[in-house]
C-alpha cells in the first residue's frame, strides 16, 4: 500500500499555495481585462480534490469517508469556482452581485467545502500512528494559518470558529494518531480567529485594512 504521509503533506501545501493564489501571484500582473493569478487559480480544486483523493486511495478507506469527501468535494469546486469567476469580474465591474457571489456564496461553499473534505481525510486517518517527520508540525501550523487567513480576508470568521472549534475537540482526543494532527492546524485558526475579533471588535478583512 502506498504510503499515506507524503500524500498527505502534499494536500496541506495545495491547500496553504492554492489558498493563497492572489497574494502570491498577483505580481504577475493582467493579461487583458483577467489577471495572471486568476487564470493559475484553475489549477487550486484539480490540486486539492485530486491529492486528497490520492490521500484516501492510499488509505484504502471505506465507502463512507468517499461519500462523505465526494459531497465535500463538489461544495469546494463549486465554490471555487463561483469565487474565482465573480472575483475576476469585480476587478472590472465591481458591484453588489458580485459582491455576493464571491464574498458570500463563493466563500462559504468553497470553505465549508474544505472544512467537509477535511473531516473526511480525518476519519479515513484518525487511527494511523502520527507522521514522524520534522515537517509535520511545520505543514499543520501553516495549514490553520491558511484558515485563519481565510476566515478573515473571506468573510467566513463564523465558520471557521466553528470548524476550527470542532475539528480542535475531535482531535484532542486522538493523541498519538494522525487523528492529533487537527489539533495544531486548528487550534493556530482557532487563537487566531478570537484574537483578531478581540483585537478589532470584530472582523475587518485584511484588505479593508489595506495589507493586501
Amino acid at each position: 500500500m502506498p504510503n499515506v504521509n507524503p500524500r498527505l503533506a502534499a494536500f496541506a501545501v495545495a491547500v496553504v499555495v492554492g489558498h493563497h493564489t492572489g497574494v502570491l501571484w498577483d505580481w504577475l500582473g493582467n493579461v487583458g481585462t483577467t489577471n495572471w493569478a486568476d487564470w493559475i487559480d484553475l489549477i487550486v480544486p484539480y490540486a486539492v480534490l485530486g491529492l486528497g483523493a490520492a490521500v484516501l486511495a492510499a488509505a484504502g478507506t471505506r465507502r463512507t469517508a468517499w461519500i462523505v469527501f465526494g459531497l465535500g468535494g463538489l461544495a469546494y469546486a463549486q465554490g471555487h469556482g463561483i469565487h474565482l469567476a465573480a472575483n475576476s469580474i469585480a476587478r472590472v465591474d465591481p458591484g453588489d452581485t458580485t459582491h455576493l457571489w464571491d464574498e458570500v456564496v463563493g466563500h462559504y461553499f468553497w470553505y465549508g467545502g474544505l472544512a467537509v473534505v477535511v473531516a473526511a481525510l480525518a476519519f479515513a486517518l484518525h487511527r494511523n500512528p502520527l507522521p514522524r517527520s520534522p515537517w509535520r508540525d511545520v505543514l499543520a501550523v501553516l495549514f490553520g494559518f491558511t484558515v485563519f487567513t481565510n476566515s478573515v480576508e473571506g468573510g467566513t470568521a463564523v465558520l471557521g470558529l466553528a470548524t476550527s472549534v470542532a475539528f480542535v475537540a475531535w482531535g484532542v482526543r486522538r493523541r498519538g494518531r494522525m487523528g492529533w494532527l487537527l489539533v495544531p492546524a486548528y487550534g493556530v485558526a482557532l487563537v487566531g480567529i478570537v484574537a483578531w475579533g478581540a483585537y478589532w471588535r470584530g472582523f475587518p478583512q485584511f484588505s479593508e485594512l489595506g495589507w493586501i
